[in-house]
């Protein structure tokens, strides 16, 4: 199996740019994409949908006990975020020292999520920080 490159994830525009998709028929809107409306089934017209990050906690827990991967990280914050355009998103939520709860105001980053094996591929993705 080929390992991915650096390229290879800055393509993926979910990942790096936070852009789902809307309906132009009914205007539901979506992350991660879709290519169906659930709304609108056979007849609806989707296209990308750039989000801009702004939204609010509607829940949170902390992980202990973290995968390999996120082993130096502990404890940190994952929630599920409602962004004002409506999609719930899931992610890690920045911990700068403001008290995150249900309701709290946050704001997505760019942020470095590990370093992958020796030859230290540095993946990035979208966090939350409180605002």
């Amino acid at each position: 199996m080929e390992k991915p490159s650096a390229g290879l994830w800055r393509k993926i525009k979910p990942r790096y740019n936070l852009v789902g998709s809307q309906c132009k028929k009914c205007g539901s809107t979506y992350f991660p994409p879709r290519i169906v409306c659930k709304n609108c089934g056979r007849e609806s017209r989707m296209e990308d949908r750039q989000f801009a990050g702004d939204g609010e906690v509607v829940s949170f827990t902390t992980i202990r006990v973290p995968p390999d991967t996120f082993k130096d990280e502990a404890p940190y914050i994952v929630g599920i975020i409602k962004l004002s355009e409506g999609p719930n998103v899931e992610g890690h939520i920045i911990d700068n020292g403001r008290k995150v709860e249900v309701g709290t105001k946050v704001k997505a980053a760019f942020r470095r999520m590990y370093v992958d094996g020796e030859e230290g591929l540095i993946y990035y993705h979208y966090k939350f920080e409180p605002i």
